[in-house]
């Protein structure tokens, strides 16, 4: 290998290598800060904003989904608690509304 293909090769993989270590930093500081104990995320929702579980479904790697919601406020919040009882928050927002609608009759446009 000449002396420029050896200097490419070098930057391609100092490259990756900072890629690499500035996702995984990333990500794992998200995590940090989104995550943890669920008797401790599902207090401070309770606590901080009123909030109680209003649904729950079974997720994508059997996690456990569930909506987390103020009546008072309007206030809601999506989690997602792993099997290990790690609970992520998802997303959140305001102006939360309780709506039943009724599926459309079986073989009509929705």
């Amino acid at each position: 290998m000449n002396r420029t293909a050896k200097i490419f090769h070098l930057v391609a993989l100092t490259a990756a290598a900072a890629l690499v270590l500035a996702t995984t930093t990333d990500a794992a500081a998200q995590r940090a800060r989104n995550c943890g104990p669920r008797e401790t995320i599902v207090s401070r929702l309770a606590e901080k904003h009123g909030e109680s579980r209003q649904s729950i479904g079974l997720g994508a790697n059997n996690s456990m989904i569930e909506v987390f919601a103020s009546d008072d406020t309007g206030s809601w919040t999506i989690t997602a608690t792993m099997p290990t009882g790690v609970t992520c928050l998802i997303a959140s927002g305001k102006s939360f509304e309780h709506i039943a609608e009724a599926l459309p009759a079986k073989g009509t446009d929705a």
